[in-house]
C-alpha cells in the first residue's frame, strides 16, 4: 500500500508556481512534437507546417477538454466561479472534449492546407496523442484527482489529501494503458499498417476509449449526479468513439481488400 501526499506544485519561482500537471502535460506535448518531426522526416514530408498544426492541436485540446470538463462534470462550480475556467494548470480536462477539439483542429488545418489529408494526419497524430494522454494521467496522479474506488488490494493508494481509504490508482491504470497503446501504434506504424488509411486512427479510438470505459468502473463518480448510475457519463461518451474506431478499421480493411 502506498500513502500519497504529493504537492501539486513542482517548483515555486517567486509568485509563479509551476504545477506538476502543467509540466507533465507540456512534457507529453513536446515529446509528441519531436515524434511528429521524426515521422515527417521519415516520410519525406516538409516539417515547416508542423508548428502551425501542433499549435492548432494544442489550442483544440485545451479548449475542448476544459470546456467539456466545466460543462459536464462541474457546471455549478464554474458557473459560480467562471474565472477558474482559465486555471487549467490545476487540472480538470475531459478527454472526450479534448478528442473533439483535436478533430476540429485537424479539420481546420486541412481546410487551410488541402495538400494534407485528414485521415493521413489523424493516423500519425494518434501515436503522440496516446503518449501525451499517459503524461496527463500522471499529472492527475500528482494532483491526487480522478481517484478510484476503495480497494483491499495491496496495490491500493491512500490519497492523504482526500481521505484515509486505500483506493484504486486509476490514474496509473489509464497512464499504463495509454503508454501500451502508444507502443503498439508505434510498432504498427513501422509495418504496412501505416499505408492503410484510417487504420491506426481507428485502432487508437477503439483502444483508448475501450480502456477508458473499463477503467471507469474503478473510479469514483466525477460528478454528483452520476452517483448510483450503472453507466457513468464518461462511459456513455466513450461508446461513440469506440464505434467510430471500429468503423474506421473496417473501412480501412475493406479498402485494402480492393
Amino acid at each position: 500500500m502506498l500513502f500519497w501526499n504529493a504537492d501539486p506544485i513542482l517548483i515555486q519561482l517567486g509568485p509563479i508556481a509551476v504545477h506538476w500537471y502543467g509540466a507533465l502535460f507540456a512534457t507529453g506535448f513536446l515529446l509528441g512534437y519531436q515524434l511528429m518531426q521524426r515521422i515527417y522526416r521519415q516520410e519525406g514530408r516538409p516539417t515547416e507546417q508542423l508548428d502551425k498544426l501542433l499549435t492548432y492541436i494544442f489550442i483544440g485540446t485545451v479548449v475542448g477538454a476544459r470546456l467539456a470538463h466545466t460543462l459536464i462534470y462541474e457546471p455549478e462550480y464554474y458557473l459560480a466561479h467562471p474565472i477558474d475556467i482559465l486555471k487549467i494548470w490545476e487540472g480538470g480536462l475531459a478527454s472526450h472534449g479534448g478528442g473533439i477539439g483535436v478533430l476540429l483542429a485537424i479539420w481546420l488545418f486541412v481546410r487551410q492546407h488541402p495538400e494534407n489529408k485528414f485521415l493521413w494526419l489523424a493516423d500519425r497524430l494518434a501515436i503522440p496523442t496516446a503518449l501525451t494522454g499517459c503524461f496527463i494521467r500522471l499529472g492527475n496522479f500528482m494532483n491526487s484527482e480522478i481517484i478510484g474506488n476503495s480497494t483491499d488490494g495491496s496495490w491500493g493508494v491512500v490519497f492523504e489529501r482526500i481521505d484515509t481509504l486505500p483506493r484504486h490508482p486509476v490514474q496509473l491504470y489509464e497512464a499504463a494503458s495509454y503508454f501500451a497503446i502508444f507502443v503498439l501504434l508505434l510498432m504498427l506504424f513501422r509495418t504496412t499498417k501505416s499505408k492503410q488509411t484510417g487504420f491506426l486512427f481507428g485502432l487508437f479510438l477503439t483502444l483508448v476509449f475501450a480502456a477508458r470505459f473499463i477503467i471507469e468502473y474503478f473510479k469514483t463518480p466525477q460528478a454528483a449526479y452520476e452517483a448510483g448510475n450503472l453507466i457513468s457519463v464518461g462511459q456513455w461518451l466513450s461508446v461513440p468513439f469506440v464505434l467510430a474506431g471500429i468503423v474506421l478499421m473496417l473501412l480501412s480493411a475493406k479498402e485494402k481488400a480492393r
